[in-house]
């Protein structure tokens, strides 16, 4: 006896969202400002140059020279697919990395974040968990369906972050690319527009005065309000 064929759940009202065109995201603690070399690319060169190891599994870098860095800063700022923001620290005014919206398909709602370079000052600090919910805010916000995480399988701090704000694990491809002369199997996450009022609420909770300490510790973990939203975890973070 024949089946009946299954299809997805249609969209007759979608429409495609418009491609990233915001110049400044600002929140509480990070203001992302459309990628400027002559603007941006020294306090940048300045933090990157603390540790040549946030380069590991980016395709380029480091930049031993300030010039050098002004080059590819120079070479980016006008990309639209990767679309660059520099993170700037409110707390101390400095920027302190970068990170983009790249494989950009409106047509069919997709949009990842990718390129993510924090110095060590950045890292682990508010400025750096708002500046990915302000990206993925806009990205929902805007029409987008699909906001992508991707990573070297090898890349555990990636995808712990992943994991931790919030992206579901869809699985790794093996073999995917090659980048400074070796393999990557890239590891995949993902939200999804129907995750984002839970995910929208999450960040929200953790980044709200209330949730700091006066030395500035965290008081909930967003991991803790992100597990709720998950479809699936990463099982290379287990145990």
């Amino acid at each position: 006896m024949a089946q009946t064929p299954k299809f997805g759940r249609p969209l007759p009202d979608w429409t495609p969202p418009r491609a990233p065109d915001a110049e400044v995201l600002e929140g509480r603690f990070a203001r992302l400002e459309r990628l400027d070399a002559d603007r941006h690319a020294a306090d940048l060169h300045r933090a990157n140059s603390a540790s040549d190891a946030i380069w590991n599994y980016l395709p380029y870098g480091p930049f031993g020279a300030a010039a050098a860095y002004h080059r590819w800063a120079r070479e980016m700022e006008g990309s639209t697919d990767p679309f660059f923001y520099a993170i700037r620290d409110r707390a101390t005014g400095h920027l302190g990395g970068v990170a983009s919206y790249l494989r950009i398909t409106p047509s069919v709602g997709t949009i990842e974040v990718g390129h993510i370079n924090l110095s060590p000052e950045l890292q682990r600090t508010p400025a750096a968990t708002e500046a990915m919910y302000l990206m993925m805010q806009w990205a929902f916000e805007a029409g987008y369906r699909r906001y992508e995480w991707k990573c070297d399988a090898l890349n555990l701090p990636s995808r712990r972050a992943a994991q931790r704000l919030g992206f579901s694990y869809e699985g790794t491809f093996r073999q995917a690319t090659i980048y400074k002369g070796r393999n990557r199997d890239t590891a995949w996450f993902a939200a999804i527009d129907a995750d984002w009022p839970p995910l929208k609420a999450a960040y929200q909770a953790w980044l709200a005065p209330g949730n700091f300490t006066d030395a500035g510790g965290q008081i909930e973990r967003l991991s803790d309000l992100t597990r709720l939203v998950r479809v699936s975890d990463d099982p290379g973070l287990k145990g």
